[in-house]
């Protein structure tokens, strides 16, 4: 039990690493694996986030993503070290 506690951890780690090394998510460029990345959004949030920005243009702040169907502020709060909105 200890070795795959270990081996979840390291996995774990990993994926953390990962993500940090890639650098800021800009939430009007990313595409949905990108999103898929950000802590508490899996493929339908993602997909959401990309309909969202098709329906109503890019982002004007990383606050205005509350505004995502199943989306909020917390999500939004615990990610915001790691999100960017590029204006173009």
């Amino acid at each position: 039990m200890e070795i795959l506690k270990r081996c979840l951890f390291v996995a774990f780690l990993s994926i953390c690493i990962n993500a940090y090394a890639q650098g800021p998510i800009d939430l009007n460029s990313a595409d949905k694996a990108t999103l898929m990345m950000v802590k508490g959004v899996g493929e339908s949030r993602a997909q959401a986030i990309i309909n969202y920005r098709d329906k109503y243009g890019p982002f004007g702040s990383i606050d205005e993503l509350a505004e995502v169907d199943g989306i909020g502020q917390a999500t939004v709060d615990a990610n915001r070290e790691i999100l960017i909105v590029k204006k173009k």
